[in-house]
Parts: structure tokens; C-alpha cells; sequence
């Protein structure tokens, strides 16, 4: 019998394991290795967090989300980095004040050495899980049973990575409601008036986008099936149908490509206010997260389910979701330290 049991061995579950290192702690998940998005995360640099961090650059409840800021914010995560000899540095190239690593590597073995007091069941698929007194884990490698169970197991995005529902399948098992799951951070599909945007392929331009009451500004990248690049991204977190605006020359003095011109030559519109109706994204084999997930009115301030005791959801399988830039990350360890501060 464990003290704990975490379901997904990704950045939420390792930093809730590397602040307990006094519980007997096992890890279920179905990849071979630990923190495989983790490893590819930034271009294998690790967009970790930003010091822009606030509630305001998430999808999901302000408040809860601002309340989990109180207990770790990105001031709380740098030190603890600093502390185990991880040094990330800001780069505002991609999106304003994001903090990259040297290398998603020392994130990594920063996990590895703090969570080396833990089991972990790795390649292993969860089935089942059943509460009698305690939780009963049914796998395809035989049954775990624990006092408490963490369900870290992430969102849909990325299935070459192991991603599964089995955490959303858990969480309506125990009575959850689940915000229905969508792809975020992901490019736009476009309609047939939109082209033109294929012609474009490969080239960006800085640009501001306006969405319901959003005003996102940053890089856009023309693609062969449509729209993408940093500022797209963040503004399919807010997109579920209709239009969004677009500025394609926001500032004065802004210089709009040769090849952009002849594209448009034979269009009439205001290259200030763009208005179009995405077709839709290109799915989760390309988005970097999942919007949706269990419903936050459902936990306490602490993460724990208000119907099952010892059960709780943390990171992204959880309805709260950041723009780009470091800010889910920040979420999985804010989640994960305000979970195990409960325990």
C-alpha cells in the first residue's frame, strides 16, 4: 500500500512528489520515461514561466486561478529552481517576458534526483480505479493500492506522447463534471476567403488581433492550411466560433512585406481591421494543450475533489489554461505545490 499514487509522471506530478519526500509515493504512467513533454517543451529549451505571470492570461476561474498564484507564484518557482541549480533566463523574442532554460535536460534531472525516493511504474496503462476505504488502481501490470491518488495525467494534446482521457474517465467515475476538452494553443484552419493565407506559406508579421475582449499582439506565421505562429496560438485559447479581428499593420510605421501586398492587391479590405471566421484548428496532434477539463468549482482551494476525500486533480487536466509563454507550466507547479502543501 502506498501513501500516494500519481497518475502521469509529467511536470504537475514531479513537483508535487519533489515537495513530499517523506510519503512512500508511486508513479503510474504510460510512457517509458518521466516528463516527456517536459523534454520537447520551449524547442527543448523549456518555456518554464513569465514575469508577466498573472490570472489575467488564463483561460478558467480568475479567482481560484489568482488564490493558487498566492500560495506559488513565478517568484516562488525561480527560487526553487535557483535552489536545485536550474537558471533560467528571460528570452522576449517569441512572447514577452517568457523564462527559457538552457535546457529542458536540467529540468529533468532536477525531477529525477528529487523524486528518487519514489517508485515509479513506468510503460503502464491504468484501467480502473475503485475506493473502499482506500483507492485500488486496476492496471495492465496488476493492481496498486493507495491512500491517497493524484491524478496528473494531463489533457488530449500530443497522443505520440501518451496522451489518454483516462484522467477525464476517472474524474466523471468519482462525479466530476468535465468542461468540455478542445485544443488550445494550436494554428486556425481557414475558409475559402481566407485563401490567400496559403499563398503567404512561411511568412510572418507582427500583428494584433482582437477577440471578443482580448487584444493579443505578436508574431503571425501564413501556413499551407492556414494561420499559425505565437500571437495565433495564444488566440485560439479564447476561440471557440466567430470572428476575430486582425491588425495587419499595427504600427505606423509598420512595413508590410513585398509578397504580402501582391496578395492582397486584388482584395478589399482594412488591413487594420481584418475581420475573419476561423474554419477551425489543426487538432491535437499539433496543439501544445488542452483547454477544458474538470470542472473548478468541483475542487477545493487545496485541489482535493469535494465528492471523494484523498482524491485530487492537478495541472492541465484541470479547467485553467494560459496563453503562451511559460504560463502552463507555471499552473502545473503552482497546482502541484498548492496540492501537496495539503497533504
Amino acid at each position: 500500500m502506498f501513501d500516494i499514487v500519481i497518475i502521469g509522471a509529467g511536470a504537475s506530478g514531479l513537483m508535487t512528489a519533489s515537495q513530499l519526500p517523506n510519503q512512500k509515493i508511486c508513479f503510474i504512467d504510460k510512457n517509458k520515461n518521466i516528463g516527456e513533454k517536459i523534454k520537447i517543451s520551449g524547442g527543448a529549451k523549456c518555456n518554464i514561466t513569465n514575469k508577466y505571470l498573472n490570472e489575467n492570461f488564463y483561460l478558467g476561474d480568475k479567482n481560484f486561478i489568482k488564490n493558487t498564484f498566492k500560495i506559488f507564484n513565478h517568484q516562488d518557482l525561480l527560487k526553487f529552481l535557483n535552489k536545485n541549480r536550474v537558471y533560467p533566463s528571460v528570452k522576449e523574442k517569441i512572447v514577452k517576458g517568457t523564462y527559457f532554460c538552457s535546457s529542458s535536460q536540467d529540468v529533468l534531472n532536477m525531477f529525477k534526483k528529487l523524486t528518487s525516493f519514489c517508485t515509479f511504474k513506468m510503460a503502464t496503462e491504468v484501467i480502473d480505479v475503485t475506493y473502499l476505504n482506500h483507492f485500488e488502481i486496476t492496471t495492465n501490470k496488476g493492481l496498486i493500492k493507495t491512500k491517497k491518488l493524484i491524478i496528473a495525467s494531463g489533457g488530449l494534446s500530443y497522443p505520440s506522447l501518451g496522451a489518454t482521457d483516462i484522467g477525464f474517465k476517472i474524474a466523471t467515475k468519482f462525479g466530476h463534471n468535465i468542461i468540455k476538452p478542445n485544443p488550445a494553443l494550436v494554428g486556425f484552419t481557414v475558409q475559402k476567403d481566407q485563401f490567400w493565407f496559403k499563398e503567404l506559406s512561411g511568412l510572418s508579421l507582427d500583428v494584433k488581433i482582437t477577440i471578443n475582449d482580448k487584444v493579443l499582439e505578436g508574431s503571425m506565421l501564413f501556413t499551407h492550411k492556414g494561420c499559425s505562429g505565437p500571437v495565433i496560438l495564444s488566440t485560439s485559447l479564447y476561440w471557440g466560433k466567430g470572428q476575430i479581428s486582425i491588425d495587419f499593420a499595427p504600427n505606423k510605421d509598420s512595413y508590410l512585406p513585398k509578397r504580402f501586398k501582391k496578395a492582397i492587391q486584388n482584395l478589399t479590405f482594412n488591413i487594420h481591421n481584418y475581420k475573419f471566421s476561423p474554419a477551425g484548428n489543426f487538432g491535437y496532434t499539433k496543439a501544445e494543450v488542452t483547454k477544458g477539463g474538470v470542472d473548478t468549482t468541483q475542487l477545493t482551494s487545496n485541489f482535493e475533489s469535494i465528492f471523494q476525500k484523498d482524491l485530487y486533480f492537478i495541472g492541465e487536466i484541470i479547467d485553467v489554461t494560459g496563453e503562451l509563454g511559460g504560463y502552463n507550466f507555471q499552473w502545473a507547479f503552482s497546482s502541484a505545490v498548492a496540492c501537496a502543501r495539503n497533504i
